[in-house]
């Protein structure tokens, strides 16, 4: 996998962790845990990424996922105001979160449908955070937790300053994309504390289905483990409507989410956990939970008062980023409809969008190539744990005009030779 580091609610995504700087040579390593032993070198097309920056030349970055930097209008003015409460000014903490926040969190699943007590709440100042209190909650040091693959590339990191490791269980795709539950059956082992689903998963876009729910809670009880539910895109649907895991019954279910992409906010840091689950066990997590996040109490005033506000104003990003989505969708199907190599996987969700292209060179060699000779940058699948070759990764809430000529760019690279992609 890529091996530089992420913040999922930071809205630079993947694009942003080839910017990392490999360790000087003359530190003594020995003074550091060994945790944070991670490769931090650039890989290669992070180095080009810079050289084509450095050059000058204008760029179409098809990886462009920060909302507050993609043409999205915000109603500047509502935001500041909420930021600006005279109760900012007085200290009057909760382990859990302000009732008034954690009310405006249960309000939003509620207009969807779903109902969530705000005692069944926890906010933190990120989902990476959320999944640190959940990691310490559930592992030892040492300790298993399942992971979805392909999937965002943050997990790793987080699992490493957590003290517990990652084991892959496989999406596979057949008309659409399926857990493949047999796979994670078999890998699981006595140290597995939890499975983590992304739903809808980033970047395939796949939604976790009511028989795969069924088949999780099934799996999870029989071996007291947990799932771990990541809901960031929940509402970004291009298909049916979706329901959350925020109220499942069926096992111990730890549902994340919050305003980084809900509303497109991601430097705002407002973030939650849910707990549901059997009575029993749901009680002694929120206990547990609530003495940890008691430790930290990290989230602050202002951004908890402003929480209503923040939370509305979802409504009128959701309408502009679907509508771009949706648009740069059929725009992506119109230019592949009369290509004969190229095609695009089953999205059922989220922002992105994966290609599927010919298998014959690695992708980040060819994303390499896009970058230099076409002035287009798009993210290799191998940068999400793709199984082998063949795939690409574009974010659709890039700017109409951008995404149109950026895939018009990347089709004629193929177009050029078709076995190299332009070369």
């Amino acid at each position: 996998m890529n091996t530089t580091i992420c913040e999922p609610d930071n809205g630079d995504e993947a694009a942003e962790q080839q910017h990392a700087k490999a360790h000087e040579p003359d530190i003594n390593h020995l003074m550091f845990a060994s945790r944070t032993n991670w490769n931090l070198k650039p890989n290669r097309l992070a180095e080009a990424l810079e050289q084509h920056r450095s050059s000058g030349r204008p760029l179409l970055d098809l990886s462009a996922s920060n909302p507050t930097e993609c043409g999205i209008k915000y109603d500047a003015p509502a935001i500041m105001r909420s930021l600006c409460a005279p109760a900012s000014l007085l200290y009057r903490p909760d382990p859990k979160g302000l009732k008034s926040a954690r009310q405006a969190v249960s309000d939003y699943y509620a207009e969807r449908g779903e109902g969530v007590s705000v005692d069944d709440l926890i906010l933190t100042a990120s989902t990476s955070e959320a999944y640190s209190f959940i990691f310490r909650l559930l592992c030892n040091p040492g300790d298993d937790l399942l992971i979805p693959t392909p999937g965002y590339p943050l997990f790793d990191f987080l699992a490493d300053v957590n003290d517990v490791r990652m084991v892959r269980y496989p999406l596979f795709y057949d008309h659409g994309w399926h857990i493949d539950i047999h796979a994670l059956k078999q890998a699981i082992t006595p140290r597995t504390r939890g499975i983590i689903v992304v739903h809808p998963n980033n970047p395939t876009g796949h939604f976790t289905k009511t028989e795969e729910i069924a088949q999780l809670n099934q799996v999870c009880s029989a071996n007291q483990m947990a799932i771990i539910a990541d809901e960031v895109f929940l509402d970004f649907i291009l298909g049916s409507a979706q329901k959350s895991f925020v109220a499942n019954p069926g096992a111990l279910t730890f549902t994340m989410s919050g305003i980084s992409k809900i509303c497109g906010l991601p430097q705002m840091k407002f973030a939650w956990l849910a707990v549901s689950g059997p009575k029993a066990e749901k009680r002694e997590a929120l206990a547990r939970l609530e003495m940890i996040a008691d430790t930290y109490l990290s989230l602050n005033a202002p951004i908890q008062l402003a929480a209503p506000v923040l939370l509305q104003q979802r409504k009128k990003f959701q309408e502009q980023c679907m509508g771009r989505v949706r648009a740069n969708l059929a725009q992506l199907d119109a230019q592949l409809a009369d290509n004969q190599h190229l095609n695009r996987l089953v999205v059922e969700g989220g922002w992105y969008a994966v290609l599927r292209i010919p298998a014959t060179r690695p992708d980040e060699e060819l994303a390499i190539e896009l970058l230099q000779k076409h002035d287009v940058y798009v993210h290799p699948g191998h940068f999400y744990d793709f199984e082998g070759d063949g795939y690409l990764v574009v974010s659709m809430i890039t700017p109409e005009q951008d995404f149109s000529e950026g895939v018009r760019r990347v089709l004629s690279g193929f177009s050029e030779n078709p076995n190299s992609g332009g070369k």
